[in-house]
């Protein structure tokens, strides 16, 4: 069921119980939202909350007054004149952000539907005649800039300039977007970074603006707007690409030709909207290009008969930096040129960018395969035998038809997976590989021959990531669950069973809550048997968990003694935890003396700790799996619950939360994972 705009609300994903935070989609003003309900662009809002939210992001007024007299200099000196012979070419990687569909399915969307996108990029930015991008109009520019996937990836090896990434969540916010693009993003002072997901409350894209200076920001600004850790542009997977090319793409019928990006693009390159962001229609404020007339505010559909500010004039509906549908779009003009070039030779990180070669393709070889390793959405399982999803890609010339890969946990025992297919140049196969080792920690996978003969190029061969076989071991057999569910609980439903499959507790068919109160929490008491494994699956059918679409939801799982087994609210589509009840040995983790739980978990190094501690000092150590001390800090606690956040610089991979106060010793596992590329 779609949720309404009113309950779409901000999850924080490095927080398991959200406070509710604003989103861009909250101050959007009515009169930017289209007749079908789209929110064209959010690329101003984005600056407007990160201004509310305290962090320091250049003012328009700063960046114009250091833009102004560039542009007269541009000018004076005749460099626009000197230029126009010149193209600039600018590498592109396109990350996927996907719920672990298979290509073609939303929002993993093709290659070719990618490259039809970088298409009518260089359509629009060059005004290719005979293609949309064309227009008769004097002031029509070829604004000399033109887009390719990059061939060169940030290690040196080759690549089709796309990456898929797995976030095991089907709906993003744009702030959870703009979480994971820290993790993703390839250096952006030689890639325009372009990020596509299925984007909560139908928001077409949004766009970092160029910066006069990179001074300034500090490590709380992090997040900022235009920061180099989220520099790029983000569009919803069905407006990135054309139907021109083909209408059997994942794309919107009205908005489905490209023009969301040209649009972005524009921004990243320096462009306001025509109307000047001002919505007020009687202000006809100034997106400081001369030949755009004035414009009262955006326009939306396809006429292309509005009178302008300017008497004698039309609006220019069909400017790229309108919001005009995309079919009618097809000018860039000679002042928003000239602003793009002048920006492209002074602005930190795209001057750098316009001299970037990681669109020259390297020497390739005829066999070279490549392995990465995706996310996994679910952490431990109960079953006996096991798989990892790994992605083989053919980087070689000839089509890859055999391959040898090696795999261990913690650098441990070899073991080897054998592949047969037939994998064309720059595709990749998503395989299923048997994990015959068990255990928790790193899990390392080596290609070893391709086609037969040793790798040719070792440099892209291996792939790491954080993995956990053996689940979690109590010593019970009472087991409490906890569920508070969100406004829309016919979303929701869960089950836990036992090692033989059986489903032994289930939830669903919950009503929704109109009111916008919080249905009343349930709690279960299960009484569970020893030496059996159990699993415990929880769905939300929105595929935004129960955190973010309508009050703070949330579920968990604790002994009869307050362990805490597990906990979670923001889990995308569905959460899947197994564990194991039987009578501990000498040297297992017995029950806690006192209770801690770290969440979210897994995490990406920062995390929060919770626990009940008295006054005075409490030590906490994180050690890795093989028992080496990496993290430790003295907390000062005042007594009582003590909620403290914690930053471990580690790579992915299974850790151990000591914690010593004078109540006695805790010990907690966790798990580091990284999005992987």
């Amino acid at each position: 069921m779609k949720k309404n705009l009113f309950f779409i609300l901000l999850c924080a994903a490095t927080l398991v119980f959200a406070q509710k935070k604003q989103s861009v989609v909250d101050i959007v003003k009515p009169e930017l939202i289209s007749p079908e309900g789209k929110i064209r662009c959010a690329t101003n809002e984005k600056y407007e909350l990160a201004a509310l939210q305290g962090k320091k992001v250049e003012t328009p007024e700063e960046f114009e007054n250091w833009l102004k007299p560039l542009i007269e200099e541009y000018k004076r000196n005749n460099l626009l004149k000197s230029e126009s012979g010149g193209i600039i070419t600018i590498p592109v990687v396109v990350h996927i952000l996907h719920d672990n569909k298979p290509v073609g399915v939303a929002p993993n969307i093709t290659d070719e539907q990618v490259a039809s996108q970088i298409l009518v990029l260089n359509q629009d930015y060059r005004k290719m005649a005979g293609t949309r991008g064309a227009n008769t109009n004097a002031v029509g520019a070829d604004v000399t800039i033109q887009f390719e996937l990059a061939k060169v990836d940030p290690n040196g090896n080759p690549t089709n300039g796309i990456d898929r990434v797995v976030v095991c969540q089907s709906i993003l916010e744009d702030a959870q977007v703009d979480l994971i693009k820290p993790g993703t993003i390839w250096d952006p002072t030689k890639y325009l970074n372009m990020w596509t997901a299925n984007l909560a409350a139908d928001l077409l894209g949004y766009a970092t603006f160029p910066s006069s200076t990179l001074a300034g920001l500090s490590a709380s600004d992090i997040g900022a707007p235009g920061n180099a850790t989220n520099d790029g542009v983000v569009s919803g997977y069905n407006y990135f690409g054309s139907r021109d090319i083909s209408t059997s793409f994942l794309l919107d019928t009205t908005f489905g030709y490209g023009r969301t990006m040209t649009h972005e693009v524009g921004h990243f390159l320096g462009l306001r909207h025509i109307w000047g962001d001002d919505t007020n229609a009687s202000v006809c404020a100034t997106d400081y290009c001369n030949d755009t007339p004035p414009a009262h505010q955006s326009n939306f559909g396809c006429s292309t008969n509005i009178a302008s500010c300017t008497s004698g004039l039309l609006e220019m509906v069909q400017n790229y930096m309108d919001y005009s549908n995309d079919i009618c779009m097809n000018i860039f003009t000679n002042d928003q040129k000239t602003r793009i070039l002048t920006v492209m030779n002074n602005s930190p990180r795209r001057n750098e960018l316009r001299a970037s070669t990681t669109n020259v393709a390297i020497a390739l070889f005829a066999n070279d395969a490549e392995v990465k390793l995706p996310n996994v959405c679910s952490a431990n399982s109960c079953a006996t035998s096991q798989s990892r999803k790994i992605y083989l890609y053919n980087r070689g010339t000839a089509n890859l038809t055999a391959a040898t890969i090696q795999y261990n946990i913690n650098g441990g025992t070899n073991y080897s997976y054998t592949f047969s297919g037939n994998i064309a140049p720059n595709k990749y196969a998503d395989i299923n590989m048997p994990i015959s080792a068990v255990g928790n920690g790193t899990l390392n996978v080596t290609v070893l021959t391709a086609n037969g003969v040793t790798d040719q190029r070792a440099s892209n061969n291996t792939a790491s990531v954080a993995f956990s076989s053996l689940p979690d071991t109590y010593n019970t057999t009472s087991v409490v669950f906890t569920l508070q569910r969100d406004f829309f609980g016919s979303e929701t439903n869960w089950n836990l069973k036992n090692g033989a499959g059986t489903i032994l507790y289930s939830g669903s068919g919950y009503t929704d809550s109109p009111s916008a109160v919080l249905p009343a929490l349930l709690t279960q008491n299960w009484t569970l048997s020893l030496n059996d494994c159990y699993t415990f699956t929880i769905n939300d059918t929105y595929g935004d968990g129960i955190c973010c679409g309508g009050g703070n939801g949330y579920f968990n799982i604790k002994t009869s003694t307050g362990t805490l087994m597990t906990q979670g609210s923001d889990f995308g589509n569905f959460a899947s935890y197994s564990f194991k009840l039987q009578t501990l040995g000498v040297g297992d983790i017995e029950n806690q003396e006192i209770i801690t739980s770290v969440y979210p978990n897994p995490n990406k190094g920062t995390f929060f700790v919770k626990t009940e501690a008295p006054a005075g000092k409490v030590n906490a150590n994180v050690y890795d799996a093989s028992g080496k001390l990496i993290y430790t800090e003295v907390i000062h606690h005042i007594g009582g619950e003590l909620t403290k956040e914690m930053s471990v610089q580690a790579p992915a991979g299974s850790y151990i939360l000591v914690l010593e106060t004078e109540n006695g010793t805790s010990t907690t596992k966790f798990m580091i994972k990284q999005y992987t590329k």
